[in-house]
């Protein structure tokens, strides 16, 4: 690791390598954030605009680079402090898995997730990237969408007596 900063302690060395490991996750999150959000490609007529889609999609960015973080780094964490109930749920049965009685571990339901985006899931594929993350939970977020307004429409046909 190359540095102009002049080390003047083993607690100097140290700080500057935890700074510089760092600098994955900022990789990654600018990563999802360029090519994820695609916010390069936004053509926004005002300042105003651009700065509220990326106020939006930092956010966006935000929350896959930690999905991925905590999903290899707490793996056995319950999925309802990351995902809303809907969100896991439709993972599931987009897989056309049985959904359990219990939430789910984060790892899995973040592997189901990048499942529906792309990610193969085979024995030595490691775990799934921000690419596949973030198709998968454009798809999940669709899926929710439609049947969240699905579960509108029928309710109010069954209050009509339609």
């Amino acid at each position: 690791m190359l540095t102009n900063r002049e080390a003047g302690s083993v607690d100097d060395l140290s700080q500057w390598i935890e700074w510089y490991r760092a600098r994955w996750e900022i990789e990654m999150y600018f990563h999802v954030l360029k090519n994820g959000c695609r916010v390069e490609a936004l053509q926004l007529g005002s300042r105003g605009k651009v700065e509220l889609a990326l106020a939006i999609y930092m956010v966006v960015s935000w929350r896959i680079a930690r999905l991925m973080r905590l999903s290899r780094t707490q793996p056995d964490m319950k999925a309802d402090q990351l995902f809303s109930r809907e969100e896991w749920q439709a993972a599931y049965l987009m897989k056309r898995k049985v959904l359990p009685k219990e939430t789910p571990s984060l790892r899995e339901v973040v592997r189901l997730v990048a499942m529906v985006g792309g990610f193969m899931g085979r024995k030595n594929d490691g775990e799934p990237g921000a690419q596949t993350l973030w198709q998968g939970l454009e798809r999940v977020r669709t899926f929710v969408e439609h049947f969240d307004y699905a579960r509108g429409v029928i309710g109010s046909i069954k209050s009509t007596g339609q």
